[in-house]
């Protein structure tokens, strides 16, 4: 058997993609696929590395892995009209943000390029996805961009919308989606391994939406409070017909992303793009 890891973040989405390779529901052959759980932050990280043979990252992260990863066709994580949330205790107008600290859930994810895209001037520091709506609700922090399930969350939390990231992109780019994060695969398996591996990961996906009803109860240990309801929603949300294939559509917006974001010098170069 030839071992493949699998890194992921714990959240009920990808546990949705996911189900039917943790759960034996598919024949990978001789491939055995081994799941390793972590933030996007850390998988971020671990991608320099080259750590793991396929690995989620923030489209962010992949304008500096391309000489060492391929972007899978499947597996994208995009907000279709919607995103991470600036959010904050109370109301603050746009141009006084300028003067107060956001909180980022890392530096290489996709919502702290956007932020800096949509106010480059912007004072942030970096915590831990999950700790972003405590340290605004705590005063530690004056507003902080949720991703994750905290997109359905923080008005429950007691919080404000400043502006959805997502919302923004698709007002500026005639509704395209705004890419946030992607699975990539390590190139030096070779390009017929890299096919391969990239079916399976294609069929994991499409069986989760044909047995939506397992796969959510799947994912549902993995939602971080929310009810069958609000994970359902969350993974409609973040697993659909993009996440099977970005389609012209999905390649067209991760392009206008890391090239507009090249413009405005935030990161090195625009990386290859396989779509493998």
């Amino acid at each position: 058997m030839m071992p493949i890891r699998v890194a992921h973040s714990p959240d009920s989405d990808d546990a949705f993609m996911f189900y039917a390779l943790a759960k034996g529901k598919l024949d990978t052959g001789d491939l055995e696929f081994e799941h390793v759980l972590s933030d996007i932050e850390t998988l971020n990280r671990e991608a320099f590395q080259g750590t793991y043979e396929v690995t989620a990252v923030s489209i962010h992260a992949f304008a500096h892995l391309d000489d060492r990863y391929a972007l899978l066709d499947s597996g994208a994580s995009m907000g279709d009209g919607y995103g991470p949330v600036v959010v904050a205790r109370e109301e603050i107008a746009p141009e006084r943000l300028s003067e107060v600290t956001v909180a980022i859930p890392g530096t290489l994810t996709s919502a702290a390029l956007a932020l800096k895209m949509w106010n480059p001037r912007l004072t942030t520091t970096v915590l831990p996805f999950d700790a972003i709506i405590p340290a605004v609700q705590n005063s530690q922090v004056d507003a902080g961009v949720v991703i994750h399930e905290g997109q359905l969350t923080w008005e429950s939390d007691g919080l404000r919308r400043l502006v959805d990231l997502g919302e923004w992109w698709a007002e500026r780019n005639a509704g395209l989606p705004l890419p946030l994060g992607g699975n990539v695969i390590r190139r030096d398996l070779g390009d017929e391994m890299m096919t391969r591996i990239a079916g399976l990961l294609r069929q994991s996906i499409e069986y989760s939406l044909a047995h939506r009803g397992e796969a959510l109860g799947h994912a549902l240990h993995y939602g971080r409070g929310l009810d069958r309801e609000k994970a359902d929603r969350f993974v409609g949300m973040y697993v659909n017909d993009l996440t099977v294939s970005y389609g012209e559509r999905g390649r067209r917006a991760v392009r206008e992303f890391l090239e507009q974001a090249y413009e405005q010098r935030l990161i090195p170069r625009v990386p290859r793009l396989d779509f493998v």
